[in-house]
């Protein structure tokens, strides 16, 4: 799929073959044979038109031979002007671009959104989580024809290269919340999350790690967090060999059809309603509500486990539960947007 200033650029280049054609033709019976600008200029259109009208006045020899010249460069000229207009219209390529541009103009009024750099299986499995528990998100890539499946898919995606500054600006950088360095090379992820954070200090990096002696590097280059796939295989296996029950109620949660449930964060606002109420308002200890199962406290860092329901909300903790996708998304939004007391 040709994006929208390649396709300029070929409507360009026609155009102005075509009118080269039409102004060369009209000089030249003007200056060979002295006829009026109307007259040369209609010679030249029913020529390259190959209407075959007849000649509007007496040719001369010379005004023959520059007949058959334009009639070869020409007819040629209007012949792949209307074939690149074909392949541009009924190829649906300006369909395509039209609707390139207007998935572009969705991505730049996002905000609070995530940034997929890369497509990997990695890549794949964060989509579908970020897709079951409703969150918006831009893929960002480089090749093309990966670039066209997804956007027939009906994701929003950025073709260009991840580490560059404008391909981020692109994909809403500056309003995202967060950026998932999945890239084909540590190096690549570290320019990335530089980059990221160098446009949006506020945006939270997560990286992928592929070398085991590159996490502090890539900590450095401002990844907030680094996840070593081979690191969570080992334990997932560990896991599976010592505690199944467990690994098995996490996998159910993942493969249920029916309904979404994940553990999940709310983080309380300052100005939230909900500070200095009671942690029991939230803990949904019965019905098919989200159940708080920790509280990060943000003065501390420390994790309360099960707290006690007496204990005050504060802004800035930040709630972790587990519940259904749909009625978490439902309570995060009520909550953090709540406007301020």
């Amino acid at each position: 799929m040709i994006s929208l200033s390649e396709m300029h650029k070929r409507l360009a280049s026609v155009t102005g073959l075509l009118l080269f054609s039409l102004l060369a033709g009209t000089a030249g019976y003007t200056l060979i044979e002295g006829w009026p600008p109307f007259d040369a200029f209609y010679m030249t259109v029913i020529t390259l038109a190959t209407i075959g009208y007849g000649e509007t006045n007496p040719l001369s020899q010379a005004g023959r031979w520059f007949t058959l010249f334009l009639i070869l460069g020409g007819v040629s000229i209007v012949a792949y002007t209307f074939s690149t207009l074909t392949s541009i219209i009924v190829e649906g390529q300006l369909s395509l671009v039209l609707k390139r541009r207007r998935m572009e103009n969705e991505i730049a009024k996002l905000s609070g959104h995530y940034i997929v750099c890369g497509m990997s299986h990695s890549a794949q499995v964060i989509m579908e989580e970020l897709g079951k528990t409703g969150r918006t998100f831009v893929v960002v890539d480089q090749d093309r024809g990966t670039v066209e499946r997804l956007i027939a898919d009906g994701f929003k995606v950025v073709e260009g290269d991840a580490t560059e500054e404008e391909t981020l600006k692109r994909a809403g950088v500056m309003k995202a919340a967060g950026v998932f360095a999945v890239l084909s090379s540590d190096q690549y992820n570290a320019f990335l999350a530089l980059t990221a954070k160098g446009l949006n200090p506020q945006v939270r990096v997560v990286s992928t790690q592929r070398e085991l002696a590159v996490r502090q590097q890539l900590l450095r280059s401002g990844a907030d967090n680094v996840v070593n796939p081979q690191y969570i295989g080992g334990l997932r296996m560990v896991s599976e060999m010592v505690r199944p029950a467990t690994v098995g109620f996490l996998d159910s949660m993942m493969r249920e059809r029916d309904s979404v449930v994940r553990f999940d964060e709310v983080a309380i606002p300052e100005g939230s309603p909900l500070v200095g109420r009671p942690i029991s308002d939230v803990k949904g200890a019965e019905g098919r509500a989200p159940l708080l199962v920790a509280v990060l406290e943000q003065e501390t860092g420390r994790y309360l486990i099960n707290p006690d329901s007496g204990r005050p909300i504060k802004p800035g903790d930040r709630l972790v539960m587990i519940g259904e996708a749909a009625k978490l998304f439902e309570l995060r939004n009520r909550i953090e947007s709540a406007p301020p007391t």
